[in-house]
């Protein structure tokens, strides 16, 4: 005859130690996840900014073609903001403090096309030597040749370098921009 063997009981649910030590794994992946989330996020931010100008100074080239009228693009500092704007008329007529924050304006006969705005706690701002570019509605041309500086609260940059006849090539100064080409 066999002899009756102990009954067994299943274990259900998991132990306070294998529970504790689950979330110390997670805790520590999370924890070692969150700087390059954050990382990525920045990039992401200064190649969104970074596109942006782009596609705003073939903006500016275009409307002074399409509208047979001068364009410029003007760029601003104040406070640790910057923005830039693209009108018609003299670059003095306008400025990115209109009636409400973080909206420009434009007096006389200037008109405001696009304004971009970039405030003092923005992960990006938008720099450089030339605060304004002409665009020309005959020729299509564009003065002064220029270097936008899209900066990050990083260090990392990239350059929209606008070439005179309006065309932009992208790249970063530093190689601190991966898939960007080097300046």
């Amino acid at each position: 005859m066999a002899t009756p063997q102990p009954a067994r009981f299943a274990q259900q649910g998991l132990t306070l130690v294998e529970t504790m030590t689950v979330l110390v794994v997670m805790s520590l992946a999370v924890g070692t996840a969150l700087p390059g989330l954050s990382s990525m996020r920045q990039k992401a931010e200064l190649s969104g900014a970074a596109a942006q100008v782009e596609t705003d100074v073939q903006f500016a080239r275009s409307q002074a073609l399409a509208l047979n009228r001068t364009v410029q693009l003007t760029l601003r500092e104040a406070n640790g903001s910057t923005c830039y704007i693209v009108h018609t008329g003299p670059a003095a007529d306008c400025s990115c403090s209109g009636s409400a924050p973080g909206t420009a304006a434009c007096a006389g006969d200037s008109e405001l096309l696009r304004a971009m705005s970039f405030g003092p706690q923005a992960q990006v701002q938008v720099r450089s030597a030339s605060k304004s570019v002409t665009f020309d509605p005959v020729r299509g041309t564009v003065t002064p040749t220029a270097t936008l500086r899209v900066e990050g609260r990083d260090g990392r940059a990239i350059h929209e370098i606008v070439n005179v006849l309006g065309r932009v090539r992208s790249c970063t100064p530093n190689g601190r921009v991966v898939d960007e080409r080097r300046c």
